[in-house]
């Protein structure tokens, strides 16, 4: 029987979304689910979830374990030929809370946190040791499994696994599937019969060709986006498009965080100019409360399930029944994007099937597009090499190096941040000397 193993299966709502997508696969109904958390209360909200879907959808063919605790964590991933990642190293209280909290005592604002800037440092510091003990656990009870990676930072998490474990690893994200539709939905235009190329880096990739019933609507695209007057909720994307030439995947609250230009003390409306929301993160963080409430019900709600857009049950699916299936993942660039770094964490169009995965070639990007890219690989290197030596010096040239903090902050001031930020994140990075 197929086993899956969901690691961070208190994310109800994910898990939710990606284990039923897994249940009403036909060729994936008769599966063992293994749900693992260190969490009891969360995991058990997670399995009613489970469970119900598997008894409405399924007519209860798959056969659901919990598993509970780092003690059990072998059993969890002994046998599983798919590992799905989501788990999240010290939660929104403390760690998010002090992802935003410290880095604003220095005058540093952010929205999101998660990929990159400080908060997207620590948060990678914080789960790449993790991981690391994953990989050891994997490679001893299912050395063969793929390890579907889904937790921010994506580029950072996902390159140290297909780096410096031997555990076959993608990166999986949500913005490819809806890029260009939701561009085209924006400006007013159809959105069927798409054709487009998207390469770049996670968060960060850029649609570089559109095409709609096999004619190029690029520059229709551009004139629109261009002329655009109205307030609306892509304004730094818009910004980026317009000056960069390619639209990028991701949103405008994490697009504003990735660069310099944005979110700036200098300029106090900037930022609501753009429509960015500072703190965005945090607001969200203090509505879980109610979200866990509502989680709880589930049990006693009608329950309804569609199979969603998430990648992962239908790389399963190709995986299992040989039949090819193109996804957008992160994969090491060995020479998919010639004008990115050799080595780096690119986010390509990759074939899946009964071979595995295999990244399609895309040339050069757009020089400019590749240079953009390169100032946030930059800060995912060096924060991976952190991760891996615990030298203190690296945490702050990943943090000097990243767009956002080095055109707010000086050196001292970095320094200071990042040293406050070990401090406080001791208790899940250990010793940095």
């Amino acid at each position: 029987m197929l086993k899956i193993t969901f690691m961070g299966a208190g994310s109800t709502v994910f898990a939710k979304n990606v284990l039923g997508d897994t249940l009403v696969c036909d060729a994936l109904r008769e599966c063992e689910i293994a749900l693992y958390d260190i969490d009891k209360n969360r995991l058990s909200e997670s399995e009613v979830v489970i469970r119900a879907i598997n008894k409405k959808y399924n007519a209860d063919r798959a056969v659901i374990k919990t598993y509970l605790g780092v003690e059990n964590r072998k059993a969890a991933l002994r046998g599983a030929k798919f590992v799905i990642n989501a788990i999240q190293v010290g939660l929104y209280d403390p760690c998010t809370i002090i992802d935003f909290e410290i880095p604003k005592k220095y005058g540093l604002r952010q929205t999101i946190a998660d990929t990159l800037g400080i908060g997207g440092i620590f948060r990678g510091l914080r789960t790449i040791h993790v991981l690391k003990g994953f990989a050891a656990d994997m490679e001893e009870v299912c050395p063969d499994a793929w390890f579907l990676n889904y937790t921010n930072p994506m580029a950072m998490l996902t390159g140290a696994m297909q780096r410096y474990t031997g555990i076959k690893t993608v990166g999986l994200c949500h913005s490819v599937q809806v890029c260009a539709s939701d561009l085209l939905r924006g400006l007013g235009m159809p959105t069927d019969h798409l054709r487009y190329k998207i390469a770049g880096i996670n968060h960060q990739a850029w649609l570089l060709e559109l095409e709609q019933n096999g004619v190029d609507i690029y520059p229709e695209v551009r004139k629109r986006a261009f002329a655009r007057k109205d307030i609306h909720p892509d304004m730094v994307r818009y910004e980026i498009f317009r000056r960069f030439g390619y639209y990028v995947t991701e949103s405008t609250q994490h697009t504003a965080e990735y660069t310099p230009y944005f979110i700036k003390r200098a300029y106090p409306g900037l930022a609501e100019q753009y429509g960015v929301k500072t703190e965005m993160y945090r607001d969200w963080g203090n509505s879980q409360q109610e979200y866990w409430s509502h989680a709880r019900k589930m049990e006693n709600e009608p329950l309804t399930h569609t199979r969603t857009k998430e990648f992962a049950s239908y790389i399963l699916e190709a995986m299992t029944t040989g039949t090819p299936f193109e996804i957008a993942a992160n994969v090491l660039n060995h020479g998919y994007i010639e004008n990115l770094p050799q080595g780096c964490c690119v986010e390509v169009p990759c074939v899946v099937d009964a071979a595995g995965i295999t990244p399609r070639r895309m040339g050069r990007l757009p020089e400019q597009c590749a240079a953009l890219n390169r100032t946030n690989i930059n800060v995912q290197e060096l924060t991976i090499e952190a991760a891996l030596t615990h030298k203190r010096e690296h945490i702050y040239h990943a943090a000097m190096l990243d767009p956002h903090t080095a055109a707010e902050l000086s050196i001292p001031d970095i320094i200071a941040l990042c040293d406050e930020m070990i401090e406080s994140n001791a208790g899940w990075i250990g010793n940095y000397e």
